[in-house]
């Protein structure tokens, strides 16, 4: 089953509001509206697709300016039926070679009890800094917030 990484489109927006639904539904899942939002105001977005049909998603917003950004993550979710097969990991690698080609430090927030997401975070250089009580609405789960530091090229040896 391969799956292609590319960026997010507009005509998908209406799945990824399913998919939230689905995937969010006691923490105020984003509407296809929401994502159209995004999309307009230039956040980097990409789609994961198996033979053109969404599987997943994953969005990251650049702040700052250049020589100085930070990155966050917005979101990462992936269809039910992909989930276990590397489809949200494909999505982080694409969103921090993203961050990374910006020089960009990486913050996201993620459920306190949502532990196959931390360890895909921490397995990929991310710590946790600190805890955001009831963060989301309307459940009233925990966060942690949690960075990856800028990747920095390193020098001639």
């Amino acid at each position: 089953m391969t799956v292609s990484i590319g960026p997010l489109r507009y005509r998908d927006a209406q799945h990824c509001a399913r998919l939230e639904r689905q995937l969010f539904a006691a923490d105020d899942p984003w509407s296809a509206r929401a994502f159209e939002s995004e999309l307009d105001s230039g956040a980097y977005y990409l789609g994961a697709y198996h033979d053109g049909a969404l599987v997943g998603y994953g969005g990251l917003a650049l702040l700052g300016k250049s020589g100085d950004y930070e990155a966050e993550v917005h979101t990462i979710g992936v269809d039910p039926r992909w989930q276990g097969h590397g489809v949200g990991k494909l999505l982080l690698r694409g969103l921090l070679e993203h961050a990374d080609a910006h020089g960009a430090t990486v913050f996201l927030e993620v459920r306190t009890d949502n532990e196959t997401a931390i360890g895909l975070y921490t397995a990929h250089g991310f710590s946790k800094i600190g805890v955001r009580r009831r963060y989301y609405r309307p459940s009233g789960a925990d966060a942690y917030t949690m960075s990856r530091p800028a990747a920095v090229e390193e020098g001639p040896k």
